[in-house]
This record gives C-alpha cells, structure tokens and sequence, in this order.
C-alpha cells in the first residue's frame, strides 16, 4: 500500500538548508519516491504549522523508511538539523 512522507519545516539556515534538499531528492527517487509538494503556497486551517512542507509518494511505507533510515539519506539530512526545526511523518495510505 503506498505511504506519504509529510514533513514540515522552520528554515534557520538557507544557506544549509539548500544543500540538503539538493541531495535528498535524488536519493528520495532512487528509493522509489515522488515529490507532490515541496514548499509551496499552504494554508494552515488548524494547529500550528511551519512555512515549509513537503510531501512525497512511497510505494509502501517500508520504503519510505528505508529510505529516512539509510545512510545516503542520514548524511544529507546532517544538513537539515541544524538548519531548521521540523517534523515529518510517514502515513499509509487507503489506497
């Protein structure tokens, strides 16, 4: 069943941040994702929310862990640590 990666972001550091999202989405598509949304226009309806967010399709969401947890990911995610303040979730879909 597919899965969705949601992330959502607070950018302290472009400079950084830049470098991070130039090597995670090569490495998002070679585990089989697809980017739908990244840091586009959004509206927050209810709870708090972040100017940035991203969302990406898995084939299942096994592969979108695998994906978080492999070391490619992990060294370009060192980028984002310290560059923002963020959450992100994996959901499976009903699809």
């Amino acid at each position: 069943m597919p899965a969705l990666w949601i992330a959502q972001s607070t950018v302290t550091d472009p400079e950084s941040y830049a470098r991070y999202t130039e090597l995670a989405g090569p490495i998002v598509a070679r585990h089989g994702g697809t980017i739908l949304a990244r840091g586009g226009r959004s509206l927050q309806l209810e709870g708090q929310g972040r100017p940035r967010n991203v969302v990406v399709r898995f084939p299942s969401l096994e592969a979108a862990e695998a994906c978080y947890k492999s070391p490619d990911y992990q060294q370009a995610l060192a980028h984002a640590i310290d560059a923002s303040e963020r959450e992100l979730v994996l959901v499976e879909t009903s699809e």
